[in-house]
Protein backbone atom coordinates (compact mmCIF):
# COMPACT_ATOMS: atom_id res chain seq x y z
CA UNK A 1 0.00 0.00 0.00
CA UNK A 2 2.85 2.09 0.20
CA UNK A 3 3.09 5.31 -2.20
CA UNK A 4 6.62 4.69 -3.19
CA UNK A 5 4.76 3.25 -6.16
CA UNK A 6 2.76 5.29 -6.91
CA UNK A 7 3.30 8.11 -10.33
CA UNK A 8 3.29 12.06 -8.23
CA UNK A 9 0.21 14.11 -9.64
CA UNK A 10 1.26 17.94 -9.36
CA UNK A 11 -2.17 19.07 -9.69
CA UNK A 12 -3.44 17.11 -7.20
CA UNK A 13 -1.44 14.45 -5.26
CA UNK A 14 -2.32 15.06 -1.72
CA UNK A 15 -6.04 12.72 -1.79
CA UNK A 16 -7.00 9.12 -0.90
CA UNK A 17 -8.08 7.17 -3.88
CA UNK A 18 -10.12 4.53 -3.94
CA UNK A 19 -8.63 1.64 -6.02
CA UNK A 20 -11.35 0.83 -8.84
CA UNK A 21 -15.11 0.87 -9.96
CA UNK A 22 -16.58 -2.49 -11.40
CA UNK A 23 -19.57 -2.58 -13.62
CA UNK A 24 -21.52 -5.34 -15.59
CA UNK A 25 -24.16 -5.97 -17.24
CA UNK A 26 -26.32 -8.98 -19.01
CA UNK A 27 -29.43 -8.37 -21.40
CA UNK A 28 -28.36 -5.67 -22.96
CA UNK A 29 -27.60 -5.74 -26.62
CA UNK A 30 -24.37 -4.10 -27.02
CA UNK A 31 -23.17 -4.87 -23.64
CA UNK A 32 -19.90 -2.97 -24.14
CA UNK A 33 -21.52 0.33 -24.64
CA UNK A 34 -23.78 -0.29 -21.24
CA UNK A 35 -20.31 -0.77 -19.60
CA UNK A 36 -17.97 1.88 -21.49
CA UNK A 37 -20.87 3.83 -19.65
CA UNK A 38 -21.09 2.64 -16.51
CA UNK A 39 -17.59 2.92 -16.20
CA UNK A 40 -17.66 6.46 -17.53
CA UNK A 41 -19.68 7.67 -14.42
CA UNK A 42 -17.38 5.49 -12.05
CA UNK A 43 -14.27 7.29 -13.83
CA UNK A 44 -13.89 8.84 -10.08
CA UNK A 45 -12.73 5.69 -8.88
CA UNK A 46 -9.78 5.01 -11.36
CA UNK A 47 -8.44 7.23 -13.54
CA UNK A 48 -4.93 4.93 -14.87
CA UNK A 49 -7.01 1.73 -16.63
CA UNK A 50 -10.14 0.53 -17.81
CA UNK A 51 -11.27 -2.83 -19.38
CA UNK A 52 -13.95 -4.40 -20.64
CA UNK A 53 -14.52 -8.39 -21.71
CA UNK A 54 -17.50 -9.45 -23.65
CA UNK A 55 -19.25 -12.52 -24.65
CA UNK A 56 -20.89 -12.94 -28.04
CA UNK A 57 -22.19 -16.80 -28.99
CA UNK A 58 -20.17 -16.07 -32.37
CA UNK A 59 -16.50 -14.79 -31.68
CA UNK A 60 -16.60 -16.45 -27.64
CA UNK A 61 -15.58 -13.48 -25.27
CA UNK A 62 -13.69 -10.46 -26.21
CA UNK A 63 -11.68 -8.35 -24.69
CA UNK A 64 -10.00 -4.98 -24.39
CA UNK A 65 -7.79 -3.32 -22.02
CA UNK A 66 -6.38 0.29 -21.83
CA UNK A 67 -4.51 2.88 -20.15
CA UNK A 68 -5.89 6.29 -19.44
CA UNK A 69 -9.60 7.46 -19.26
CA UNK A 70 -12.74 5.53 -20.70
CA UNK A 71 -13.61 8.54 -22.51
CA UNK A 72 -10.15 8.28 -24.24
CA UNK A 73 -10.66 4.16 -25.27
CA UNK A 74 -13.96 3.19 -25.28
CA UNK A 75 -15.92 5.56 -27.46
CA UNK A 76 -15.29 4.83 -30.80
CA UNK A 77 -17.09 2.33 -32.93
CA UNK A 78 -14.09 0.51 -34.21
CA UNK A 79 -13.51 -0.20 -30.92
CA UNK A 80 -16.46 -0.95 -29.73
CA UNK A 81 -17.07 -3.36 -32.61
CA UNK A 82 -14.60 -5.45 -30.92
CA UNK A 83 -16.53 -6.07 -27.97
CA UNK A 84 -20.10 -7.64 -29.17
CA UNK A 85 -22.43 -9.33 -26.96
CA UNK A 86 -25.26 -9.07 -24.92
CA UNK A 87 -23.03 -9.67 -21.64
CA UNK A 88 -20.23 -7.69 -20.41
CA UNK A 89 -18.01 -6.55 -17.21
CA UNK A 90 -15.64 -3.95 -17.19
CA UNK A 91 -13.25 -2.06 -14.58
CA UNK A 92 -11.42 1.03 -13.77
CA UNK A 93 -8.51 1.43 -11.82
CA UNK A 94 -5.90 3.53 -9.23
CA UNK A 95 -3.75 0.51 -7.98
CA UNK A 96 -2.69 -0.29 -4.37
CA UNK A 97 -0.96 -3.95 -4.44
CA UNK A 98 0.47 -4.55 -7.72
CA UNK A 99 3.58 -2.09 -9.99
CA UNK A 100 2.22 0.59 -12.11
CA UNK A 101 5.58 0.69 -14.09
CA UNK A 102 4.60 1.80 -17.34
CA UNK A 103 6.20 -1.67 -18.24
CA UNK A 104 3.80 -3.55 -16.16
CA UNK A 105 0.82 -1.32 -15.74
CA UNK A 106 -1.29 -3.17 -19.13
CA UNK A 107 -1.15 -6.79 -17.44
CA UNK A 108 -2.60 -5.19 -14.26
CA UNK A 109 -5.43 -4.08 -15.92
CA UNK A 110 -9.14 -5.96 -15.16
CA UNK A 111 -11.13 -7.29 -15.63
CA UNK A 112 -8.87 -11.01 -15.53
CA UNK A 113 -9.78 -14.40 -17.68
CA UNK A 114 -9.82 -17.13 -16.94
CA UNK A 115 -10.85 -20.35 -19.33
CA UNK A 116 -11.81 -23.27 -17.25
CA UNK A 117 -13.10 -27.09 -18.03
CA UNK A 118 -16.48 -26.23 -17.92
CA UNK A 119 -15.94 -22.10 -19.79
CA UNK A 120 -14.06 -19.10 -19.40
CA UNK A 121 -14.92 -16.60 -16.73
CA UNK A 122 -13.99 -13.04 -16.44
CA UNK A 123 -13.64 -11.34 -12.72
CA UNK A 124 -13.31 -7.92 -12.00
CA UNK A 125 -12.49 -7.08 -8.26
CA UNK A 126 -13.35 -3.71 -6.30
CA UNK A 127 -11.07 -3.92 -2.54
CA UNK A 128 -7.67 -5.49 -1.49
CA UNK A 129 -6.91 -8.91 -0.36
CA UNK A 130 -5.08 -8.69 2.70
CA UNK A 131 -3.67 -12.01 2.35
CA UNK A 132 -2.66 -11.86 -0.98
CA UNK A 133 1.11 -12.19 -0.86
CA UNK A 134 0.83 -15.63 1.48
CA UNK A 135 -1.98 -17.11 -1.28
CA UNK A 136 0.65 -16.40 -4.31
CA UNK A 137 3.42 -17.96 -2.53
CA UNK A 138 1.66 -20.56 -1.45
CA UNK A 139 -0.25 -20.77 -5.27
CA UNK A 140 3.40 -20.32 -6.78
CA UNK A 141 4.95 -23.25 -4.65
CA UNK A 142 2.23 -25.57 -6.23
CA UNK A 143 2.71 -24.20 -9.73
CA UNK A 144 0.53 -21.60 -10.54
CA UNK A 145 2.09 -19.11 -12.99
CA UNK A 146 1.38 -15.38 -12.61
CA UNK A 147 0.47 -12.66 -15.45
CA UNK A 148 -0.17 -9.58 -13.02
CA UNK A 149 1.37 -8.45 -9.81
CA UNK A 150 -2.31 -7.61 -8.64
CA UNK A 151 -3.47 -9.89 -5.93
CA UNK A 152 -7.00 -9.66 -7.71
CA UNK A 153 -5.35 -13.05 -10.04
CA UNK A 154 -5.22 -14.92 -6.85
CA UNK A 155 -8.73 -15.36 -7.40
CA UNK A 156 -8.46 -16.47 -10.54
CA UNK A 157 -6.10 -19.54 -9.75
CA UNK A 158 -8.08 -20.51 -6.60
CA UNK A 159 -10.82 -20.88 -8.52
CA UNK A 160 -8.72 -22.80 -11.07
CA UNK A 161 -7.64 -25.47 -8.21
CA UNK A 162 -11.34 -25.76 -7.30
CA UNK A 163 -13.07 -29.05 -7.43
CA UNK A 164 -16.32 -26.83 -8.04
CA UNK A 165 -18.82 -28.19 -10.82
CA UNK A 166 -19.90 -24.64 -11.58
CA UNK A 167 -17.90 -21.44 -11.99
CA UNK A 168 -19.87 -19.43 -9.04
CA UNK A 169 -19.44 -23.07 -7.14
CA UNK A 170 -15.46 -22.66 -7.95
CA UNK A 171 -15.73 -18.80 -6.96
CA UNK A 172 -17.28 -19.44 -3.83
CA UNK A 173 -14.47 -21.62 -3.26
CA UNK A 174 -12.25 -19.91 -4.23
CA UNK A 175 -13.27 -16.44 -2.15
CA UNK A 176 -13.59 -18.41 0.91
CA UNK A 177 -9.95 -18.48 1.25
CA UNK A 178 -9.03 -15.13 0.72
CA UNK A 179 -9.23 -12.47 3.43
CA UNK A 180 -9.92 -8.47 2.90
CA UNK A 181 -12.47 -6.72 1.29
CA UNK A 182 -13.91 -7.35 -2.23
CA UNK A 183 -16.56 -6.69 -4.13
CA UNK A 184 -16.62 -8.39 -7.42
CA UNK A 185 -18.48 -8.51 -11.02
CA UNK A 186 -17.96 -11.49 -12.60
CA UNK A 187 -19.14 -13.37 -15.79
CA UNK A 188 -19.33 -16.16 -17.75
CA UNK A 189 -20.79 -17.33 -21.17
CA UNK A 190 -24.10 -17.11 -19.79
CA UNK A 191 -23.98 -15.44 -15.90
CA UNK A 192 -23.36 -12.12 -14.37
CA UNK A 193 -22.39 -12.82 -10.81
CA UNK A 194 -21.90 -10.34 -7.99
CA UNK A 195 -20.24 -10.69 -4.54
CA UNK A 196 -19.61 -8.82 -2.09
CA UNK A 197 -17.04 -9.90 1.02
CA UNK A 198 -18.56 -10.32 4.89
CA UNK A 199 -18.11 -7.38 6.00
CA UNK A 200 -19.41 -5.17 3.00
CA UNK A 201 -16.78 -3.24 2.95
CA UNK A 202 -16.71 -1.73 -0.56
CA UNK A 203 -20.28 -1.10 -2.08
CA UNK A 204 -21.88 -3.03 -4.88
CA UNK A 205 -25.71 -2.31 -6.08
CA UNK A 206 -28.12 -4.31 -8.39
CA UNK A 207 -30.02 -1.96 -11.02
CA UNK A 208 -32.69 -3.15 -14.35
CA UNK A 209 -33.30 -1.43 -17.29
CA UNK A 210 -35.84 -2.98 -19.36
CA UNK A 211 -35.00 -6.58 -18.77
CA UNK A 212 -31.59 -5.97 -18.85
CA UNK A 213 -29.76 -6.60 -15.49
CA UNK A 214 -26.71 -4.24 -13.98
CA UNK A 215 -24.11 -4.41 -11.66
CA UNK A 216 -22.19 -1.34 -10.26
CA UNK A 217 -20.09 0.22 -7.55
CA UNK A 218 -22.52 3.21 -7.20
CA UNK A 219 -26.10 3.99 -7.59
CA UNK A 220 -24.45 7.04 -9.92
CA UNK A 221 -23.90 4.43 -12.61
CA UNK A 222 -27.35 3.43 -12.91
CA UNK A 223 -28.40 6.92 -13.30
CA UNK A 224 -26.25 7.71 -16.46
CA UNK A 225 -28.08 4.37 -18.17
CA UNK A 226 -31.70 5.30 -16.99
CA UNK A 227 -31.61 2.08 -15.08
CA UNK A 228 -33.77 1.29 -11.91
CA UNK A 229 -32.18 0.65 -8.69
CA UNK A 230 -32.98 -2.62 -7.27
CA UNK A 231 -31.35 -3.17 -3.75
CA UNK A 232 -28.12 -3.62 -2.79
CA UNK A 233 -25.68 -6.52 -3.17
CA UNK A 234 -25.93 -7.20 1.42
CA UNK A 235 -22.35 -7.86 2.80
CA UNK A 236 -21.56 -11.34 2.49
CA UNK A 237 -24.06 -12.12 -0.27
CA UNK A 238 -23.36 -13.57 -3.81
CA UNK A 239 -26.20 -12.89 -6.80
CA UNK A 240 -25.79 -14.75 -9.76
CA UNK A 241 -27.69 -13.09 -13.07
CA UNK A 242 -29.06 -15.03 -15.52
CA UNK A 243 -31.69 -13.08 -18.66
CA UNK A 244 -34.62 -14.84 -16.07
CA UNK A 245 -33.60 -14.20 -12.78
CA UNK A 246 -31.68 -13.16 -9.64
CA UNK A 247 -30.23 -16.22 -7.57
CA UNK A 248 -29.48 -15.52 -4.20
CA UNK A 249 -26.47 -16.88 -2.24
CA UNK A 250 -24.61 -16.90 0.81
CA UNK A 251 -21.57 -18.82 0.97
CA UNK A 252 -19.69 -17.67 3.84
CA UNK A 253 -20.04 -17.43 7.61
CA UNK A 254 -22.46 -14.46 8.99
CA UNK A 255 -20.72 -11.11 10.45
CA UNK A 256 -21.69 -7.71 11.55
CA UNK A 257 -21.04 -5.93 8.48
CA UNK A 258 -18.74 -2.68 8.59
CA UNK A 259 -18.88 -0.67 4.83
CA UNK A 260 -16.24 1.61 4.76
CA UNK A 261 -17.16 4.72 5.89
CA UNK A 262 -14.80 7.01 4.08
CA UNK A 263 -17.64 6.15 1.14
CA UNK A 264 -19.13 8.95 2.67
CA UNK A 265 -16.20 11.46 3.59
CA UNK A 266 -14.61 11.09 -0.49
CA UNK A 267 -14.86 8.22 -2.34
CA UNK A 268 -18.37 8.09 -3.39
CA UNK A 269 -19.96 10.34 -6.20
CA UNK A 270 -22.20 12.68 -4.05
CA UNK A 271 -25.33 11.64 -6.17
CA UNK A 272 -24.77 8.49 -5.34
CA UNK A 273 -26.68 6.58 -2.39
CA UNK A 274 -25.16 3.96 0.17
CA UNK A 275 -26.90 1.87 2.19
CA UNK A 276 -30.26 4.23 1.57
CA UNK A 277 -28.37 7.45 3.11
CA UNK A 278 -27.77 10.37 -0.22
CA UNK A 279 -23.44 10.84 -0.18
CA UNK A 280 -24.48 14.75 -0.63
CA UNK A 281 -26.40 14.72 2.79
CA UNK A 282 -24.25 13.08 4.22
CA UNK A 283 -21.05 15.38 3.34
CA UNK A 284 -23.63 18.25 4.28
CA UNK A 285 -24.60 16.68 8.01
CA UNK A 286 -20.53 16.57 8.46
CA UNK A 287 -20.30 20.20 7.84
CA UNK A 288 -23.41 21.06 10.52
CA UNK A 289 -21.21 18.72 12.90
CA UNK A 290 -18.09 20.77 12.61
CA UNK A 291 -19.88 24.03 12.67
CA UNK A 292 -21.49 22.97 15.60
CA UNK A 293 -17.99 21.24 17.09
CA UNK A 294 -15.59 23.59 16.06
CA UNK A 295 -17.12 26.90 15.72
CA UNK A 296 -14.75 30.39 14.64
CA UNK A 297 -16.12 33.76 13.63
CA UNK A 298 -15.32 34.68 10.19
CA UNK A 299 -16.73 36.59 6.93
CA UNK A 300 -16.92 33.38 4.91
CA UNK A 301 -17.28 29.54 4.39
CA UNK A 302 -15.17 28.71 0.95
CA UNK A 303 -14.96 24.75 0.09
CA UNK A 304 -11.44 23.24 -1.29
CA UNK A 305 -13.23 22.16 -4.42
CA UNK A 306 -14.89 19.79 -5.44
CA UNK A 307 -14.97 17.28 -2.37
CA UNK A 308 -15.40 20.12 -0.15
CA UNK A 309 -18.22 21.73 -1.22
CA UNK A 310 -21.05 19.65 0.21
CA UNK A 311 -19.17 20.30 3.65
CA UNK A 312 -18.78 23.75 3.61
CA UNK A 313 -22.88 24.27 2.54
CA UNK A 314 -23.46 22.39 5.72
CA UNK A 315 -20.87 24.27 7.86
CA UNK A 316 -22.37 27.44 6.55
CA UNK A 317 -26.00 26.36 7.07
CA UNK A 318 -25.49 25.52 10.41
CA UNK A 319 -23.24 28.62 11.13
CA UNK A 320 -24.92 31.53 9.30
CA UNK A 321 -21.57 32.31 8.16
CA UNK A 322 -22.29 32.85 4.45
CA UNK A 323 -20.75 30.40 1.71
CA UNK A 324 -18.53 31.72 -1.14
CA UNK A 325 -17.13 29.75 -3.37
CA UNK A 326 -13.38 31.96 -3.17
CA UNK A 327 -11.33 28.71 -4.89
CA UNK A 328 -12.63 28.27 -8.62
CA UNK A 329 -11.19 24.53 -9.93
CA UNK A 330 -10.40 24.17 -13.65
CA UNK A 331 -11.86 21.17 -14.71
CA UNK A 332 -9.63 20.49 -17.06
CA UNK A 333 -6.35 19.62 -16.27
CA UNK A 334 -5.20 16.28 -15.85
CA UNK A 335 -2.15 13.94 -15.78
CA UNK A 336 -1.52 14.54 -19.18
CA UNK A 337 -1.44 18.20 -19.52
CA UNK A 338 1.98 18.89 -19.68
CA UNK A 339 4.83 17.08 -18.55
CA UNK A 340 5.43 17.40 -14.77
CA UNK A 341 9.07 19.04 -15.15
CA UNK A 342 10.29 20.41 -11.85
CA UNK A 343 8.97 24.29 -12.99
CA UNK A 344 5.01 22.47 -13.55
CA UNK A 345 5.58 20.76 -10.29
CA UNK A 346 6.59 23.90 -8.50
CA UNK A 347 3.71 25.61 -9.41
CA UNK A 348 1.92 22.73 -8.23
CA UNK A 349 -2.04 23.18 -7.05
CA UNK A 350 -1.96 26.55 -8.99
CA UNK A 351 -2.89 24.95 -11.88
CA UNK A 352 -5.78 22.89 -10.96
CA UNK A 353 -7.44 25.79 -8.27
CA UNK A 354 -7.14 29.96 -8.40
CA UNK A 355 -8.32 31.81 -5.67
CA UNK A 356 -10.90 34.83 -6.39
CA UNK A 357 -8.77 37.57 -4.97
CA UNK A 358 -11.82 40.30 -5.08
CA UNK A 359 -13.88 37.76 -2.60
CA UNK A 360 -11.09 37.08 -0.09
CA UNK A 361 -9.35 40.58 0.08
CA UNK A 362 -9.26 41.35 4.48
CA UNK A 363 -11.59 38.51 4.83
CA UNK A 364 -11.67 36.05 7.56
CA UNK A 365 -11.82 32.66 5.58
CA UNK A 366 -13.17 29.34 6.65
CA UNK A 367 -11.71 26.61 4.55
CA UNK A 368 -13.25 23.29 4.44
CA UNK A 369 -11.49 20.38 2.95
CA UNK A 370 -12.40 16.49 3.08
CA UNK A 371 -9.51 15.27 4.61
CA UNK A 372 -5.64 16.46 5.53
CA UNK A 373 -3.16 13.42 4.05
CA UNK A 374 0.40 14.63 3.85
CA UNK A 375 -0.75 17.89 4.25
CA UNK A 376 1.49 19.40 1.04
CA UNK A 377 -1.55 20.49 -0.50
CA UNK A 378 -3.23 22.02 2.50
CA UNK A 379 -0.02 24.48 2.76
CA UNK A 380 -0.39 25.31 -0.98
CA UNK A 381 -4.15 26.42 -0.84
CA UNK A 382 -3.50 28.67 2.64
CA UNK A 383 -0.82 30.71 0.79
CA UNK A 384 -2.56 31.05 -2.03
CA UNK A 385 -5.61 32.34 -0.09
CA UNK A 386 -3.09 34.81 1.92
CA UNK A 387 -1.52 35.83 -1.02
CA UNK A 388 -5.06 36.95 -2.45
CA UNK A 389 -5.26 38.99 0.58
CA UNK A 390 -7.29 37.07 3.20
CA UNK A 391 -6.87 38.55 6.67
CA UNK A 392 -6.77 35.05 8.22
CA UNK A 393 -7.46 31.08 7.15
CA UNK A 394 -9.13 29.14 9.58
CA UNK A 395 -9.08 25.42 8.53
CA UNK A 396 -12.11 22.33 9.02
CA UNK A 397 -11.91 18.81 7.80
CA UNK A 398 -14.67 17.06 7.37
CA UNK A 399 -13.45 13.62 8.91
CA UNK A 400 -11.27 12.39 11.87
CA UNK A 401 -7.60 12.76 11.26
CA UNK A 402 -5.82 10.49 9.48
CA UNK A 403 -3.57 8.14 11.23
CA UNK A 404 -3.50 4.99 10.02
CA UNK A 405 -3.13 3.23 6.62
CA UNK A 406 -6.19 1.35 4.97
CA UNK A 407 -5.47 -2.15 3.38
CA UNK A 408 -8.69 -2.83 1.61
CA UNK A 409 -8.57 -0.90 -1.58
CA UNK A 410 -6.95 2.29 -0.94
CA UNK A 411 -3.81 4.24 -2.47
CA UNK A 412 -2.33 6.43 0.45
CA UNK A 413 0.66 6.81 2.02
CA UNK A 414 3.07 4.74 4.56
CA UNK A 415 1.68 5.87 7.68
CA UNK A 416 4.92 7.51 9.12
CA UNK A 417 4.24 10.35 5.80
CA UNK A 418 0.37 10.80 7.37
CA UNK A 419 0.63 14.10 8.74
CA UNK A 420 -1.74 13.68 11.38
CA UNK A 421 0.43 10.29 12.56
CA UNK A 422 3.30 12.24 14.16
CA UNK A 423 1.77 15.57 14.59
CA UNK A 424 -1.05 16.81 17.57
CA UNK A 425 -3.83 18.92 15.93
CA UNK A 426 -1.72 21.81 17.67
CA UNK A 427 1.30 21.05 15.25
CA UNK A 428 -0.40 20.41 12.17
CA UNK A 429 -2.03 23.99 12.90
CA UNK A 430 1.61 25.25 12.88
CA UNK A 431 2.78 23.19 10.10
CA UNK A 432 0.05 24.15 7.55
CA UNK A 433 0.08 28.18 8.88
CA UNK A 434 -3.55 28.32 9.68
CA UNK A 435 -5.18 30.59 12.50
CA UNK A 436 -7.17 27.56 13.91
CA UNK A 437 -7.26 24.08 12.58
CA UNK A 438 -9.97 21.35 13.73
CA UNK A 439 -11.42 18.39 12.71
CA UNK A 440 -14.63 16.60 13.05
CA UNK A 441 -14.80 13.84 15.59
CA UNK A 442 -15.49 10.31 15.66
CA UNK A 443 -18.88 10.57 16.68
CA UNK A 444 -19.27 13.45 14.85
CA UNK A 445 -18.80 11.92 11.30
CA UNK A 446 -20.72 8.79 12.75
CA UNK A 447 -23.97 10.92 13.67
CA UNK A 448 -23.58 12.47 10.12
CA UNK A 449 -24.25 8.99 8.81
CA UNK A 450 -27.03 8.32 10.72
CA UNK A 451 -25.62 6.84 14.37
CA UNK A 452 -27.28 9.24 16.36
CA UNK A 453 -25.34 8.09 19.59
CA UNK A 454 -21.72 8.36 18.07
CA UNK A 455 -19.52 5.59 17.68
CA UNK A 456 -19.90 2.45 19.56
CA UNK A 457 -16.17 1.36 20.27
CA UNK A 458 -17.26 -1.71 21.13
CA UNK A 459 -19.39 -2.29 18.55
CA UNK A 460 -18.67 0.15 15.68
CA UNK A 461 -20.99 0.50 12.15
CA UNK A 462 -18.71 1.15 10.10
CA UNK A 463 -14.66 0.18 9.11
CA UNK A 464 -13.19 3.60 10.38
CA UNK A 465 -9.58 1.86 10.66
CA UNK A 466 -7.23 4.95 9.37
CA UNK A 467 -9.04 7.31 11.92
CA UNK A 468 -9.35 4.66 14.85
CA UNK A 469 -6.54 2.16 13.71
CA UNK A 470 -9.29 -0.15 14.67
CA UNK A 471 -8.98 -3.11 11.58
CA UNK A 472 -12.53 -5.21 10.88
CA UNK A 473 -9.92 -8.33 8.89
CA UNK A 474 -6.17 -8.23 10.58
CA UNK A 475 -3.64 -7.11 7.66
CA UNK A 476 -1.86 -10.15 7.85
CA UNK A 477 0.51 -9.85 4.86
CA UNK A 478 1.45 -6.76 6.81
CA UNK A 479 1.68 -7.74 9.99
CA UNK A 480 3.82 -10.25 8.44
CA UNK A 481 6.43 -7.77 7.42
CA UNK A 482 6.10 -5.69 10.31
CA UNK A 483 3.33 -3.70 10.51
CA UNK A 484 2.18 -3.13 14.24
CA UNK A 485 -1.59 -1.99 14.22
CA UNK A 486 -3.12 -0.38 17.15
CA UNK A 487 -6.53 -2.48 17.08
CA UNK A 488 -6.52 -5.63 14.77
CA UNK A 489 -9.24 -8.55 14.05
CA UNK A 490 -8.45 -11.20 15.89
Amino acid sequence: MSNQNSPIDPYDDDKLREECGVFGVIGAPDAANFVALGLHALQHRGQEAGGIVTHDPKTGFNQARRMGLVRDNFTTNDMMAMLPGDIGVGHVRYSTTGSKSQHTAIRDVQPFFGEFSMGGAAVAHNGNLTNAIALRRDLIERGAIFHSTSDSECIIHLMARSMGRTIPDRMKEALRQVEGAFSIVAMTRSKLIGVRDPLGIRPLVLGKIGKAYVLSSETCALDILGAEFVREIEPGEMVVVTTDEVKSYRPFEAKKPRPCIFEYVYFSRPDSVIAGKSVYEVRRNIGKELAREAPVEADMVCPVPDSGTPAAIGYSQESGIPFEMGIVRNQYVGRTFIEPTAQIRNMGVRLKLNVNRELMRGKRVILVDDSVVRGTTSRKIKDMVLEAGAAEVHFRVASPPTVWPDFYGVDMPNREDLLAARMTEEEMCEYLGVASLKFVSIDGLYRAVGEPNGRDPNNPAYHDAVFTGDYPVAPSDMIAKGFKPKIAAE
